[in-house]
């Protein structure tokens, strides 16, 4: 009878470390290899690979129904992404334990190697929140007869690329509110907020420029502030939970009453958070920028841009663009230039009595050019004439015979 003992079983992904783990996303190829290290002599009945990819969904409510009892409603929800199964020693278990369909593992180091591929669609990003959770993992087994089976777990990361090089993600957002504190009968000046950020689309790491502008004609001192607010939403059976949680924030300086404040591409740093999930159908992930002055005693006067986490962050050339429109979002919040004036632009009576010698017909062809000259100088040096939105010399409609008759 063989006595061999399994020292060690493992699961191992090519291209990681100790440290690191591989990213993939949807039709990626996964490999790696499962790792049994015995002593002794050992018979296997199979040792199977399963790849799952689940995003659950678990909340519990309890309800009082009258005065002693109570009853909990439990929510409950759950997607599969990904369910692959691989056998790498044996075949179909066999229940009757025959010894034919044993394998024996000798003293040592065995390694069997297993691939697949995700599945070639979107995939929910790898998640990990307070009532529910996108998880992907391999997970390995090894049935020995008259033994419990002996299983392993190796997690996999998995990203639903989203690259905020698109048109909808790189549209600056913007907004403007005002508010009227009132006390009693007496009411004081409005609160004014007006914001604008240079695009929707972020990566981790990055930095949020932040321009905005704040007037305070109240009574009292406010301070204007912003946040950056994570919203995870979950669903099941029909209801959702909600969950908001703060990111990151700054704090401007307090303003009296009077004074206003500008803000000219104040910086917010994005912290490493999850993507957003958008496409999941039970959970997401959503992220947005609060810009609001804190008002002491009142309710806060805020403004909310939304925005999108992405994993694909902004190309060189894009970025180019991205500082243009920082640079005209500054000039969004001043008053652009008046118009010059059409004096300015006036010529000189000896100007004029210049270029009209030197544009008679003293050379070759003046004949020819004779109409068109008498057109150039009655109307070349004339100032523009009033703007108006009715032409004065609208064209000629010509009407025609399907203007005016019925169609056969």
């Amino acid at each position: 009878m063989l006595r061999g003992k399994v020292r060690a079983l493992a699961v191992h992904l090519d291209g990681s470390d100790r440290n690191d783990l591989p990213a993939f996303s949807g039709g990626d190829p996964v490999s790696g290899r499962v790792v049994v290290e015995v002593t002794g002599d050992v018979r296997v009945r199979s040792l199977d690979v399963t790849a799952r990819g689940v995003a659950k969904v678990r909340w519990t409510e309890s309800r009082n129904a009258g005065a002693n009892t109570a009853y909990t409603q439990n929510y409950t929800e759950e997607v599969e992404y990904l369910h692959h199964q691989d056998t790498l020693i044996g075949e179909e278990r066999d229940e009757d334990g025959s010894e034919e369909a044993l394998t024996v593992l000798h003293t040592g180091l065995h390694e069997f190697a297993f691939s697949f591929n995700l599945p070639q669609m979107a995939l929910a990003t790898s998640f990990e929140g307070k009532h529910g959770s996108v998880r992907y993992w391999v997970k390995a087994e090894l049935h020995r007869p008259w033994l419990l089976p002996l299983k392993v777990k190796k997690e996999l990361i998995v990203f639903e690329h989203i690259d905020i090089n698109t048109p909808l993600l790189l549209a600056p957002q913007a907004g403007s509110k005002e508010k009227t504190l009132c006390c009693w009968f007496c009411a004081s000046g409005p609160i004014s907020l007006s914001a604008k950020i240079e695009r929707k689309g972020y990566t981790p790491g990055e930095s949020i420029h932040i321009f905005a502008e704040t007037e305070n004609c109240s009574s009292r001192v406010v301070v204007p502030k912003a946040a950056l607010y994570q919203t995870q939403t979950f669903f099941a059976k029909g209801k959702g939970k909600q969950i908001q949680q703060l990111v990151s924030n700054l704090r401007g300086d307090p303003l009296p009453q009077g004074k206003s404040q500008s803000w000219e591409g104040k910086l917010l740093k994005i912290p490493p958070v999850s993507p957003s999930i958008l496409d999941c159908p039970i959970i997401r992930v959503e992220y947005t920028l609060v810009v609001y002055v804190d008002v002491p005693g009142g309710l806060n006067l805020s403004l909310s841009l939304p925005l999108v986490i992405g994993t694909i962050p902004l190309h060189t050339c894009t970025s180019r663009t991205s500082s243009i429109s920082c640079c005209s979002a500054a000039g969004w919040l001043e008053r652009p230039e008046a118009p010059p004036s059409y004096g300015d632009l006036e010529i000189s009576e000896a100007h004029r009595r210049e270029c009209l010698q030197g544009c008679d017909g003293s050379e070759g062809g003046g004949a020819d050019r004779g109409p068109l000259l008498t057109y150039i100088t009655q109307f070349r040096y004339l100032p523009p004439p009033l703007y108006s939105e009715v032409d004065p010399y609208p064209d000629p409609v010509e009407v025609t015979c399907q203007d005016t008759c019925p169609s056969r």
